[in-house]
């Protein structure tokens, strides 16, 4: 039943391992003697083309491995339900290393599989990849939503882990209000922090990238008080600092959003400027993050603080690291080191690009 590798999400203190089935089945995933279910009060779930299971990090860490349970589901009656025999697959799984940590980043493929899987094995092995939203075109055909789970089974294998990134283009069509369903969230959220050995990060959801009253969305749109959301769930994380990114052990903070949201976008895109300043400010004089990696501009660029594209008092240096062109892709590999941060552009025809190395 099983002919793609699960995807295992970093989402707070936690693994999210989801997994596109073919037909209607039980799921649950084994980490040594311990069964996780992807289950609703009790009940385990199988109307759903997507199962998940979510797993404490430091037990999958520990472990190394983990078995993907799998039960079809001949009929599901009132009573005597009918199942077939279970399935089982396991997968080896590596946390991310100390230092070193070599991840890819994939913004914008809109609907690309082939070319972004090509750009990032030009960057070579990784122990992490960060897919930063538009990875789909919209969510008007949710048959889309397994293009994601593709490009992590090509690049992951389930063998390692993955961050998650919504963007604007994913927020629009008749599945756009289910899409934390087909994608990892805390609790509905998609926005929320992440550890991973020494890499600590931040991801923040900046949603539509116009107005709310923009006539493109049709009254279907309220991205403003989503963001307001986020300025408290900012302040929070501010708050309980010393178990996040001031956590000991932490030399890396990370911050990632779809859109660089520190820059002005020509009108009708020049929203939210007096949010964003508040955003940049928070970070910028609490978090104090190495590096903001975004997508969304379509480019490869390296922005450093005071640059021309620094209107609203960025935190960091801002990588925007995709560019897609025709069918062809350009991506971004990062190398979170103890005291600097390497970037390199690669495209899917095997190229390095250019490399740019940050001092933290």
């Amino acid at each position: 039943m099983l002919n793609i590798s699960p995807a295992v999400f970093a989402v707070e203190d936690t693994y999210q391992i989801l997994v596109p089935v073919e037909k209607e089945s039980l799921f649950w995933v084994r980490i040594g003697d311990t069964c996780y279910y992807d289950e609703s009060n009790g009940i385990l779930r199988s109307l759903s083309e997507l199962h998940r299971a979510t797993v404490p990090m430091a037990a999958l860490d520990d472990a190394g491995s983990y078995t993907v349970c799998i039960r079809p589901l001949v009929e599901r009656k009132p009573y005597f339900t009918e199942t077939a025999p279970v399935e089982e697959y396991t997968y080896p799984f590596r946390p991310v290393p100390q230092t070193g940590i070599r991840a890819y980043h994939i913004s914008d493929a809109h609907n690309r599989i082939d070319s972004p899987v090509a750009a990032a094995r030009a960057f070579g092995d990784i122990d992490l990849l960060i897919l930063n939203g538009d990875v789909i075109d919209h969510s008007g055909d949710p048959s889309k939503f397994s293009n994601i789970y593709h490009i992590c089974s090509k690049l992951t294998g389930g063998r390692i882990p993955t961050v998650f990134s919504r963007g604007n283009h994913d927020m629009r069509g008749n599945y756009a209000e289910q899409f934390a369903q087909y994608t990892p969230h805390s609790r509905g959220n998609t926005y929320y922090t992440f550890r991973l050995g020494s890499l600590w990060g931040i991801l923040l959801d900046c949603g539509e990238d116009k107005a709310d009253t923009s006539p493109e969305y049709g009254h279907t749109i309220c991205c403003h008080q989503f963001r307001r959301r986020q300025t408290a769930f900012l302040q929070d994380v501010i708050r309980r600092a010393e178990s996040e990114y001031a956590a000991p052990g932490i030399t890396t903070r990370v911050v990632i959003a779809h859109n660089p949201f520190s820059n002005i976008f020509p009108e009708p895109f020049d929203i939210e400027q007096d949010l964003y300043r508040e955003w940049c400010s928070l970070l910028r004089e609490q978090v104090k993050p190495h590096v903001m990696i975004c997508g969304h501009k379509h480019t490869a660029e390296v922005w450093a603080p005071g640059c021309p594209q620094d209107k609203l008092g960025q935190p960091c240096p801002v990588v925007i690291g995709s560019l897609p062109k025709g069918e062809g892709f350009v991506g971004c590999g990062y190398v979170f080191g103890e005291d600097t941060i390497t970037v390199t552009f690669t495209d899917s025809d095997g190229h390095i690009l250019g490399e740019h190395r940050l001092r933290k």
